[in-house]
């Protein structure tokens, strides 16, 4: 054994699978502190932002690190950002018809893919700061738009152009729906997309930030943190949620379903989360989100909650489970007007700026991520047959 291999064994240390509990950077951007039912972004509660401030002051606060002192600033920079470039444009309806299936979050990969190449974005271990985040604010800003795009195309239908006079979430409804939004309906997916800018180091945020480790460029951090998210333990579950309130269908109905479901092990979509163990505070927003919308899906959705609940306690006594964020956020969605397909995708138009100050963050530290593992297979060398 050569000594630098003896070296490198004496250093190692085994964590548990999956790096749970594991702390394996600081950050200054945000934190979730799961047994609180409480997170932040960066000083600040998140959930006291998206009830007092927009979305464009979060973007601020997450990639700048202050809140604006001019909040219509930021709006102004990210207005002729917004408009994609004819070289992607030109590319979208190819992207839009490949798929056999509808993929939002593909064909956004291939999209932004192209738009790095057309932005001749560069690795991050060359650029400066100032270069770093304008490719970052020019990525965030453009990501909605493509989005908006390549679902309208889909549908057979012509890409809407961004308007300049709406706010960031108002302008995405009104791309894919071709509708301007009520008040209402625009506050409400803002509310949501602040909600879901940051959350701790999960997988798409962690991959944004090895994938940065190496001094890629932004646009192929970004790529690496969609696949991530496009995982069914990852994202999607807002759409499935509100598949299991279609199943149920009434609410005479729902301690049956629901019964036979919690008996055999199968997860009940919308609720349990892997960090809180109290209710997730982007749940209890939403909620009231939903609530002030009002309808009969909202109130199904609540009673469906009751009893899911009590159902849960009396069948798993002493498991903490609660809802989760996709629980209502699937139901707010679709009552502003969002198709399911949709839902993961306008996720991923909010935690892009998420991922986006990650990558700027991680891109200061020069240090490449490069963890070890452990061989288990048959021991070598063995004579080649």
């Amino acid at each position: 054994m050569r000594w630098r291999d003896a070296a490198r064994m004496a250093d190692t240390i085994t964590v548990p699978r999956g790096l749970a509990g594991v702390v394996v950077t600081d950050t200054r951007i945000g934190h979730v502190r799961g047994l609180e039912g409480f997170y932040h972004y960066r000083q600040y509660s998140a959930i006291d932002l998206a009830e007092r401030r927009t979305l464009e002051d979060v973007w601020a606060l997450l990639i700048d690190g202050s809140l604006p002192a001019e909040p219509k600033a930021l709006h102004e920079e990210i207005v002729p950002l917004r408009h994609i470039p004819p070289a992607v444009a030109a590319a979208l309806p190819d992207i839009a018809t490949a798929a056999v299936s509808p993929d939002p979050m593909g064909g956004l990969r291939a999209a932004l893919a192209i738009a790095g190449l057309a932005a001749g974005a560069r690795p991050l271990y060359d650029t400066s700061p100032a270069e770093r985040r304008a490719e970052a604010m020019a990525l965030c800003a453009l990501t909605p738009s493509l989005l908006a795009a390549l679902f309208r195309l889909r549908a057979g239908l012509d890409p809407i152009e961004a308007r300049d006079d709406l706010s960031h979430a108002a302008n995405y409804l009104y791309m894919i729906t071709g509708e301007e939004p009520s008040e209402a309906h625009a506050r409400s997916i803002e509310r949501y997309l602040i909600a879901t800018v940051d959350h701790g180091f999960n997988a798409s945020t962690f991959t944004a930030r090895v994938i940065a480790s190496t001094g890629a460029d932004i646009y192929a951090c970004i790529g690496g943190a969609l696949g991530a998210l496009s995982g069914p333990l990852h994202g999607g579950a807002p759409s499935r949620a509100l598949d299991t309130l279609d199943a149920i269908g009434s609410i005479d109905r729902a301690d049956s379903w629901l019964r036979s479901r919690i008996l055999n092990g199968e997860r009940i979509m919308g609720f349990g989360h892997p960090i809180y163990r109290t209710e997730d505070p982007r749940s209890r927003m939403l909620k009231g989100v939903a609530q002030a919308l009002g309808g009969q899906l909202v109130d199904f959705a609540v009673a469906v909650e009751e009893r899911v609940l009590s159902l849960l306690a009396e069948l798993k006594p002493g498991r903490e489970l609660h809802t989760n964020v996709e629980y209502y956020a699937g139901v707010v969605m679709h009552l502003c007007g969002l198709p399911r397909e949709m839902f993961t995708p306008t996720f991923a138009a909010s935690r892009v700026i998420g991922w986006c100050a990650n990558v700027l963050e991680q891109a200061e530290d020069s240090k490449i991520i490069r963890p070890d593992s452990r061989y288990i297979g048959p021991p070598p060398p063995q004579p080649v047959p």
